[in-house]
């Protein structure tokens, strides 16, 4: 195409202290984390128990795979993720002992507006900042309000249970967030943010999964492997889907990380503002435009045309502030995309006059013609990409080609399953576990395809590491435990990390394992882990999993001299109701010579009378 356009208007060329001065942006602040080491072997995971009560089945399990679309998608997810905006918080170092020195980063830094904040959590805030230590101050009440919810929900609905411990949880981060930003780089608090904003991650990752889980286990006598043969892409994914519990499983993985990157960034999209609106590469133009009326040359070499191919093409550069604009574009697409907002990419594409490249992300839909099995006289509309397989091999090659900006080679890396150029850009523990669950879902997907006899024939010639990859959510941890980042190692020692990699290969026995030596450490865990390594176990009590009994009970142990030591008198005998009857007799015995004062024995035998 070539660049005489005289009928657009020129753009306004911009003072350059107002160019840097619009472009500055806050750098985030990475908080490193060593921990203990994760064993690298897990033991297999184990099949549910047959002789769990219906009872506590009672609420309506996650649907299977309704519409692939909404499976594959980029940026669609089940509606069980409702999202919220919130803010990030690195990864604070929470197995050292001056982990509450870490730096912690504002909620909203760089933004001047915090009316965001509802009047009682301001006020909520403001009372707090009187105390010593406002972050325990805050969430000490996830206490008996944890106990409560367990006890209204223990003979109901385990998933209403969990869906009441991600409220608690979610309420006090609120709360919390308000606090540091009105005290400042109080990074103790800061680091109870943390623990509980990760706790309410856990909780959401075991609700999704044992959601299936169990769904999968009751349903396990009436399903069968019988595959219907179909011409469409999208029924034959919609059937592997239906079947195949790890590739659904590992799906709800990425759905999960990208609700968490979701909530992280929050209204990201609506304060990005760029120079360019309706003409994209605007400078270059008025450049080449300048140039053409001046019928001079310039010392320094532009492309002299403006399709998207033809900096790489011509080899030449586009103008300065527009090679920086696109830099920045590329880099919040990719943000946009790691949280599965594919469409908000593609808008924001579009509104800085980058429409050809909002239907770049456009080619992964699976094709689908009605019209071959429905019967009906009337044309009905075909869905998805009869080229797909094109499309895939030309993503690939664009992640591949070095020249690229490596937000752009990651941006197609992730929609083709290239898993190279994606992990040059994660720089987390979520990043990287997110971009190879992707990879292995595309990798599965293509192969159930090539199988049924429906892969395209570009596709069987990408490179054979691709095609041929046997791909196990055993192996992705493995990948992650040799990772070159020095950051995502320190984060998969993380206590959270640790326990999420367990929930997600379905290991209970390496998770009591972890358990049993965590509670053994000579360094005492924090009192938030301990409330949910509890509650935890408590779950999975009530599915009816054959646990560890000695690991459950040093777990239960551990949480009543938690309450001891901290007076929460009024919960101990729920929890020590939990143990074994020899075990609670002598424990809680122990526990009443701990009572001092006469007036409260009688109402700490009460409430044991009450637990039974």
């Amino acid at each position: 195409m070539e660049c005489g356009l005289s009928d657009l208007p020129s753009p306004v060329v911009r003072d350059d202290e107002v160019t840097v001065a619009a472009r500055r942006r806050r750098k985030k602040v990475a908080f490193p984390s060593p921990g203990s080491p994760v064993a690298s072997s897990v033991t297999p995971a184990r099949s549910l128990l047959r002789n769990t009560p219906a009872s506590l089945y009672r609420q309506a399990v996650t649907p299977r795979v309704p519409d692939v679309s909404s499976i594959l998608a980029p940026g669609a997810r089940t509606p069980r993720y409702a999202h919220t905006p919130r803010s990030t918080i690195g990864s604070l170092n929470l197995d050292d002992s001056d982990w509450t020195t870490s730096m912690y980063t504002s909620p909203v830094s760089g933004f001047e507006d915090t009316s965001f904040f509802r009047d009682d959590t301001a006020n909520l805030s403001s009372a707090l900042l009187k105390e010593d230590d406002p972050g325990d101050a805050a969430a000490a009440s996830l206490f008996p309000e944890f106990l409560t919810s367990f006890l209204k929900h223990s003979s109901s609905a385990v998933f209403e249970l969990l869906e009441d411990y991600q409220t608690l949880c979610q309420d006090k981060v609120d709360v919390l967030q308000s606090v540091v930003l009105r005290a400042g780089q109080n990074s103790k608090t800061a680091g109870v943010c943390w623990l509980l904003q990760q706790e309410n991650y856990s909780w959401r990752l075991i609700a999704s999964l044992y959601r299936d889980r169990v769904q999968l286990a009751l349903e396990d006598d009436i399903m069968t492997d019988m595959v219907v043969p179909s011409k469409s892409e999208k029924v034959v994914v919609e059937q592997l889907f239906q079947r195949d519990a790890v590739i659904r499983q590992s799906q709800l993985v990425v759905d999960w990380l990208e609700s968490i990157a979701k909530d992280q960034i929050g209204d990201f999209s609506d304060n990005i503002e760029y120079y360019a609106k309706n003409v994209c590469w605007e400078n270059t133009l008025h450049t080449l435009k300048m140039r053409r009326k001046s019928g001079g040359s310039f010392t320094v070499p532009l492309v002299t045309e403006l399709d998207p191919d033809a900096p790489f093409r011509q080899q030449r550069p586009l103008a300065d502030l527009d090679r920086e604009d696109d830099a920045r574009l590329l880099k919040n697409l990719f943000t946009l995309i790691r949280a599965g907002m594919t469409e908000e990419a593609q808008r924001l594409c579009k509104r800085c006059g980058q429409a050809w490249r909002a239907a770049t992300l456009e080619g992964w839909k699976l094709y689908h013609d009605p019209n071959m099995t429905s019967g009906s006289i009337e044309l009905q509309p075909v869905e998805g990409n009869p080229h797909r397989g094109i499309w895939k091999a030309c993503c690939w090659r664009m992640a591949e080609e070095e020249q690229l900006n490596r937000y752009e080679r990651a941006i197609y890396a992730s929609l083709s399953g290239n898993l190279k150029p994606l992990l040059a850009v994660c720089e987390s523990w979520e990043d990287c576990v997110w971009a190879y669950f992707r990879v292995m879902v595309d990798s599965l997907v293509e192969k159930d395809l090539m199988s049924s006899g429906m892969a395209h024939q570009e596709v069987e010639t990408l490179p054979r590491e691709y095609l041929e990859a046997n791909w196990t959510m055993e192996k992705v941890f493995e990948e992650l435990q040799a990772a070159e980042s020095k950051r995502v190692l320190d984060e998969t020692k993380e206590h959270y990390h640790v326990i999420q990699k367990f929930i997600i290969l379905g290991d209970l026995d390496g998770l009591l394992e972890e358990f049993s030596d965590w509670l053994t450490a000579s360094k005492p865990l924090p009192s938030h882990l301990l409330r949910f390594m509890t509650h935890l176990v408590l779950f999975f009590r009530s599915l009816g999993f054959a646990l560890k009994e000695e690991v459950c009970v040093d777990v239960l142990k551990s949480y009543v001299s938690l309450l001891i030591r901290d007076q929460q008198t009024d919960l101990v005998a729920s929890y020590v109701g939990q143990l074994p009857a020899e075990v609670a007799t002598a424990q809680y015995a122990a526990f009443l010579e701990t009572v001092t004062q006469p007036e409260l024995r009688p109402h700490c035998l009460q409430l044991a009378t009450e637990a039974g």
